[in-house]
């Protein structure tokens, strides 16, 4: 018998995956799994989660919002595994699963991650840290670390907006150097957001993004009145297209470098990320995942 190795965050989201785990197994008995668990906790993180797995693994499943599922990738980068991985989107934030069409509904999402074949999709780099679908820097970007557990659980993507308008008067000019082979920028900035996937706390913001071209999609909101900032800040909220706005630059590339030396954080998929200066990457094709319902 076949065994997966099933690493589930019981705190993700609304804790739903405790009361489908069973669902979980199902599934995979049918197919002829062994589901091999790992529960995430403070005492136990994901380090652990890839012990003792040997040729008889076929696969990993993580059950977690986009920031398990980074962290995930992370660990099985840097221990060498190269095995597929497939989600469960459960999070408070599940944008990658969302981008390659898995199912809301655990059994379906099962259903549909072991009838199908894994494909090769691309990721990005960030420094020495892999992400799935979103980095970032600049305003914003640390509302989601700033955000409490309690409130991201009970008011989901909700949450984010709440805090992200508190920080509006505090807007300042953010000083910053983007240097690719498609577009350079030297000046002021609000906000700077490198896109894998198409969408952020589920607002589709690069809607030309592929998930095997080998580009990432990068938005750059420059530094504006402010008033031009809300209008614009509006339309994200309602998920209208941002290419063409007024101070906005959209591009897309397989690498860039960033200068910047603002007292300002990055961030990857609502974790903290790495210190500038940054060298971001698309390494393509560099994960395979099962259950992608996707055209391109």
């Amino acid at each position: 018998m076949y065994k997966v190795r099933f690493i589930y965050n019981p705190y993700s989201g609304e804790n739903t995956i405790i009361t489908d785990i069973d669902k979980v197994i199902m599934v995979h008995q049918k197919y002829g799994y062994e589901v091999v668990p790992y529960r995430i906790s403070f005492d136990f993180d994901m380090s652990r989660a890839f012990e003792n797995m040997d040729e008889t693994y076929k696969y990993v499943l993580v059950a977690g919002g986009d920031g398990t599922v980074d962290t995930a990738v992370n660990h099985m980068k840097n221990l060498g595994i190269d095995l597929p991985i497939a989600i469960l989107p459960v999070g408070t934030a599940n944008d990658f699963a969302k981008f390659i069409g898995i199912p809301e509904e655990i059994e379906a999402a099962c259903e549909q991650i072991l009838s199908s074949k894994p494909r090769k999709l691309d990721i990005g780099k960030i420094n020495d840290k892999y992400f799935v679908n979103v980095a970032s820097t600049g305003l914003f970007t640390d509302v989601s670390q700033k955000t409490d557990v309690n409130l991201k659980n009970t008011m989901g993507k909700l949450a984010y907006y709440v805090k992200g308008i508190e920080q509006l008067p505090n807007f300042r000019k953010l000083k910053i150097k983007v240097s690719s082979e498609n577009a350079v920028f030297d000046g002021h900035m609000y906000l700077m957001l490198i896109f894998n996937g198409q969408t952020a706390g589920n607002l589709k913001f690069a809607y030309k993004a592929e998930v095997s071209d080998g580009l990432l999609d990068v938005i750059i909101i420059k530094s504006g009145p402010i008033k031009d900032m809300i209008t614009l800040f509006i339309k994200m909220l309602r998920g209208d297209h941002l290419e063409g706005s007024p101070g906005l630059i959209y591009f897309k590339t397989d690498r860039i470098e960033v200068e910047c030396h603002e007292d300002i954080v990055t961030d990857i998929d609502g974790e903290r990320g790495p210190d500038f200066p940054l060298v971001i990457e698309c390494i393509k094709q560099g994960i395979e995942v099962l259950g992608v319902n996707i055209q391109e």
